[in-house]
């Protein structure tokens, strides 16, 4: 208030102000909703997600980062939530539901402290520390594994695969899955595997059971041969790969050709067909059998190329065809005059098949393939887009186990103990930070707890249960959800990737940590645009 008690506005009217504790709550209150919206998916006994959105298209999925992707999420605090899921998707791959809830439980637990008065930047630096113990808890209880390690792998894949659709068919998946990232897998400079998975191509074809689905070691490639005279199949085929038009060059100037003459005509489309066999008799001359071109190729083109038997394709995607040089060896060629044997790449087959009416070219056979191809099936088209989403998240996983080359155990049993160990830290810290760490340790409870909830057990119980085994030293010990018992989930092959707990917890704690220290949010009212004398929104900046 100024002298006079004439009230002083700094802020554009209709701006909304919450401040101190109103703000911290209002701020907790929605990123525990959207934790609360993906919670009932955890697990393999977690239910699937409806999503329609607003064109009326359909997503079906327990798929975390899709389902937080898919909501229209409004509140500031509520969307640092979906980045955490976008960022452990980004890093890992899978775990997104876990990385949501762990958030979301620590301001949960943060709400019960600033209520009794507990400073925020206490709860932060205790957090923080917690953050540090878990990480090297975590640390602690991994395993090795490497790329070498195949049953250890595919049980990684299964792990991932389980609470998804494709859980009934996991063991088939899995060997799929470490086929793949095992053939894209390559050596970095200081000799530790990595593996692009860029170079995995999903190809998703509804109307055959999911069990149909293939892996494909080398290529497919969504175009038929240009004319239906060229061969269906090539045997020891040598692959050229074009990145300039099979057509007679338009001048790149307005230019008019005035023909006078029956003869001039003649003479002009003979000079063009002569320039067209030219380009084909240059391919044919390096001793290609098969062409891929990313541009076009003319209609007499297509003709001299089968009357070569040359097995040609055009407008292909610059991916398939990066594809196509790492798998092959081919070299992508921009010149078509500059065509020599050496650019010629090489596979075993390439051959025409027809998947639900519609004719592709399977490339396969490849000396040392570096890019392979996964043909999804599902009896509709949701079904197979969530087969896709099961199938990335377990190479995921699988990737990141052989380029960390550690593993943890799953069914809570590594939260659990984690949490154990934090509950002894948080003793030798003492001070208000010891409740912190001792709010983030009965956190890290939440996915054992959420584990039991979606598997219609009782969380007290097997909470209970499993802090007893854990105390008695069974660090694997966790929650079989289809039995309902505290069980070695070692033994049971439950295992996933190290990073997956790794990343949760430090995005969960980030997370947290960044909502909790705001305590003043400060929202401004969308601005209505100046309309014009015509009653149109006007378009001008002055």
């Amino acid at each position: 208030m100024g002298m006079g008690n004439t009230p002083i506005l700094i802020l554009r009217e209709g701006t909304k102000r919450d401040k101190g504790k109103d703000a911290q709550f209002n701020n907790i209150t929605a990123a525990r909703a959207i934790a609360d919206a993906v919670r009932s998916s955890l697990g393999p006994r977690g239910m699937d997600k409806m999503l329609v959105d607003s064109m009326g298209d359909v997503v079906i999925t327990n798929d975390g980062v899709t389902i937080l992707k898919e909501m229209d999420v409004q509140h500031p605090a509520a969307k640092m939530l979906v980045e955490v899921a976008k960022t452990q998707d980004a890093e890992v791959g899978d775990g997104t539901t876990t990385s949501v809830i762990l958030a979301g439980e620590l301001l949960k637990k943060a709400t019960d402290m600033i209520d009794a008065n507990v400073h925020p930047t206490i709860i932060t630096a205790g957090y923080r520390l917690a953050n540090d113990k878990a990480q090297e808890a975590l640390k602690g209880v991994a395993k090795k594994v490497s790329i070498k390690d195949e049953k250890l792998l595919k049980q990684i894949a299964e792990t991932a695969m389980i609470s998804k659709q494709v859980g009934g068919s996991k063991a088939l998946f899995a060997d799929l899955v470490v086929e793949a990232v095992k053939t894209i897998a390559d050596k970095d400079e200081k000799g530790n595997y990595v593996a692009d998975l860029k170079n995995i191509q999903t190809v998703k074809k509804s109307g055959a059971n999911m069990d149909e689905s293939l892996l494909v070691k080398g290529l497919i490639v969504d175009k038929e041969p240009v004319s239906p005279s060229m061969p269906k199949k090539v045997e020891k085929a040598k692959i050229a790969l074009v990145d300039a038009a099979f057509e007679v060059k338009k001048t790149e100037i307005d230019a008019k050709i005035q023909i006078t003459d029956p003869s001039q005509l003649s003479a002009f489309i003979q000079e063009e067909e002569r320039m067209l066999k030219k380009m084909v008799a240059k391919v044919k001359e390096a001793g290609a059998t098969v062409v891929f071109c990313q541009k076009g190729i003319d209609d007499l083109a297509q003709h001299f190329f089968a009357k070569e038997g040359i097995y040609a394709c055009r407008r292909v995607k610059k991916s398939d065809m990066e594809r196509l040089g790492r798998s092959t060896g081919a070299s992508i060629c921009n010149k078509i005059e500059e065509i020599s044997k050496e650019d010629l790449g090489y596979a075993e087959l390439v051959e025409l098949k027809t998947v639900q009416d519609e004719e592709m070219t399977f490339i396969t056979g490849c000396k040392e393939p570096k890019t392979v191809s996964v043909l999804v099936r599902g009896g509709t088209n949701h079904v197979a887009d969530e087969v896709e989403r099961s199938l990335v998240d377990a190479w995921s996983a699988v990737r990141v186990s052989i380029e960390d080359g550690m593993l943890v155990t799953g069914g809570g049993s590594t939260a659990m103990e984690i949490a154990m160990q934090l509950r002894d830290y948080a003793a030798s810290v003492g001070g208000r930070e010891q409740i912190a760490i001792e709010a983030f340790a009965s956190a890290m409870e939440i996915i054992p707890t959420t584990l039991a909830e979606n598997a219609g057990l009782d969380p007290i119980d097997i909470n209970i249960q499993m802090r007893k085994a854990h105390k008695e030293g069974k660090a694997s010990a966790g929650l079989n959800p289809f039995t309902g018992k505290i069980e070695d989930m070692l033994k049971l092959n439950v295992i996933e990737p190290f990073r997956i707990g790794k990343q949760a917890i430090n995005s969960a704690t980030d997370a947290a940590v960044m909502i909790l220290r705001i305590d003043d949010v400060i929202a401004s009212r969308a601005s209505p645009m100046p309309q014009t004398g015509d009653g149109m929104p006007s378009m001008d900046d002055d």
